[in-house]
This record gives structure tokens, sequence and C-alpha cells, in this order.
């Protein structure tokens, strides 16, 4: 069996899971973001998040802590279906607007920023850093621009039940700087990645 079909049906499990999880811990997000050893972070001045879609774990509440402690704030946008993302300062008094994909987005005409810090969405995990996103490859390829251009740190936030003992990684597939769940922050030793 090819790599993309084992992906593909860990995939549709994990959605699956995913959702269980999201109607298990309505508190999730907030105990996630209450948890975050802010110390344990590299320096940042921004920091992006995104918009949860159906069961991913809401990244509002982290963002939210963050911006308090002096970041500006970022939300993705899809500008199309391949390229990579850009990241527009979020302003919480600002209505968002559909991106590309329909995902409420900041508008064109706010800033553009390139984030120290991004808090990425994910399926599951594993304690390498191994990511298993939606399979469109769009943070693979913006944490790869972002990487080239400057230290990133990515931070994965997910639901303690979606950590895998391995994800099947290709060479494409950029790793998690840590993770962090309702339950603890994982960091991802630079050995293990």
């Amino acid at each position: 069996m090819s790599l993309d079909l084992d992906k593909t049906a860990l995939r549709k499990r994990l959605r699956s899971v995913r959702r269980r999880l999201a109607a298990e811990r309505p508190d999730a997000a907030r105990l996630a973001a209450e948890r975050l050893p802010v110390d344990r972070l590299p320096p940042f001045a921004s920091v992006a998040g995104y918009v949860a879609c159906g069961s991913e774990i809401d990244p509002l509440p982290l963002l939210r802590r963050l911006a308090d402690l002096g970041a500006e704030p970022a939300l993705p946008v899809a500008k199309s279906r391949d390229e990579a993302l850009e990241f527009r300062r979020w302003d919480h008094r600002r209505p968002l607007a559909p991106d590309a994909f329909g995902i409420p987005a900041p508008p064109p005409g706010s800033k553009v920023l390139t984030p120290d810090l991004v808090i990425c969405p994910l399926l599951g995990f594993d304690r390498r850093g191994g990511r298993l996103g939606q399979g469109a490859g769009h943070y693979d390829r913006t944490l790869a621009n972002l990487r080239a251009a400057k230290p990133v740190f990515v931070l994965g936030l997910a639901y303690a039940g979606q950590e895998l003992d391995e994800i099947p990684m290709e060479p494409h597939d950029q790793r998690l700087d840590a993770i962090l769940t309702e339950t603890e922050f994982v960091p991802v030793a630079r050995e293990s990645r």
C-alpha cells in the first residue's frame, strides 16, 4: 500500500477521532491556552493562529493570550489552491471575509505579517514533531517558505487524543517544534526531528 493511501485512510480515521474528542472536551481550547508555558518559547513579536473549522481545536483563546502579552496576531489567508498561505494582521474589531476556500480571514488591505510563531492545526501528531494535516499541503508549503526566510517556531495545537506513535512523513512534510494539548506541552527535541 502506498504512503498516499495510508495517509488517506489515516486522515479519515483521525477526523472521526477529532469529532469525538471535540464533543468530549468542549473546554480543551481554554485549558490548552492556560497550559502554554510561554517562557519555553523563543522570542516572538508576531503570532499566527487560524480560524477553527469543524472539530479543530479553537486557537482563539491561545491567540488572545499571546496578543495580550504583546504579540501582533495574524490569521492565514488562502489566495488559491496551489499557493502558500499569506498571514494578515487580525483585528478582532474588523469583520473577517471569506478567503479562496470560504474560510473567514482578514480582508484585503490588512497588514501582511511574517509570523515568528505559527499555531498550526492538525489531524494527528507524534512526539517527534510529525504532523498530519488535511492533505492539501498548504501548511507544508507555507512553513517551508517561512523557514527559508527566517527562524519560525511552529506549535501544533491538538486534543491529546490526536497523538499517534508515528506519523508517516514524506520529505516535503514540515515538522512541528512543539505540540500543545489540553493536558500538556510537548517540546520536540531537535535530534528526534
